[in-house]
């Protein structure tokens, strides 16, 4: 059985939709956020203190992007991945990894000091620098939209485009709606209405409301 440690509507969110999209059994943990200060134990299952965690036998991983391609190739028989073959393959894994290292990371120096940190440590210049510098990374994603596809990449649906849809939806979380291009919300906003993406939605709701856990700091 696949298990899934996640907060709700952070990162861990990316493997979760991945997991309903390809269909699969698993088991979700939920946890308050940030676990590492309000779940102490949770060290002993991931020593970072981070989520998410995905446990898989023995296997165990903690980057929310590659569990992505570990879900689709190791029990998704490739589904919603691209082959090496494929020309659009080296586009695929720019993207699959552009959603975190480019665009998830400055939005989380923005989260730390313009809500996260106590007052007197909170950095206003330094939270709009990154507000700002996450702004400038989507002049890659805008343009490749602009012809009004609904994916990222003209083969259709793939991880990617989970990996790089959460970036978007925590600048949405960050009240960060009206700075966003109209070719990259129109895109985000087609992939909401996916079955799968509604269903990671629900199951962590329930998830959240049976632990009786906190609102996330957004």
């Amino acid at each position: 059985m696949l298990t899934l440690w996640h907060c709700e509507d952070a990162r861990s969110f990316r493997p979760l939709w991945a997991l309903e999209e390809l269909g699969l059994e698993y088991e979700l943990k939920m946890l308050p956020f940030p676990p590492r200060f309000s779940r102490k134990d949770y060290f002993a299952e991931n020593p970072l203190g981070t989520i998410p965690l995905l446990v898989d036998g023995d296997t165990r991983m903690t980057e929310s992007c590659a569990m992505l391609q570990y879900l689709s190739l190791r029990h998704g028989q490739g589904r919603f991945a691209v082959a090496p073959e494929h020309a659009e393959f080296g586009a695929y894994l720019n993207w699959l990894h552009h959603g975190e290292a480019t665009l998830t990371f400055p939005q989380t120096i923005y989260l730390r000091y313009s809500r996260l940190e106590p007052e007197e440590r909170r950095l206003p210049q330094a939270a709009e620098d990154y507000r700002l510098w996450f702004l400038a990374r989507l002049k890659l994603l805008e343009p490749t939209l602009s012809d009004g596809r609904e994916t990222l990449l003209r083969t259709g649906f793939t991880m990617a485009d989970i990996a790089v849809h959460y970036a978007i939806e925590l600048a949405l979380h960050l009240g960060l709606r009206d700075d966003l291009p109209p070719e990259t919300l129109r895109w985000f906003d087609g992939l909401t209405a996916r079955p799968a993406y509604q269903r990671a939605k629900a199951r962590q709701s329930a998830g959240a409301k049976a632990e009786n856990l906190p609102p996330m700091p957004f």
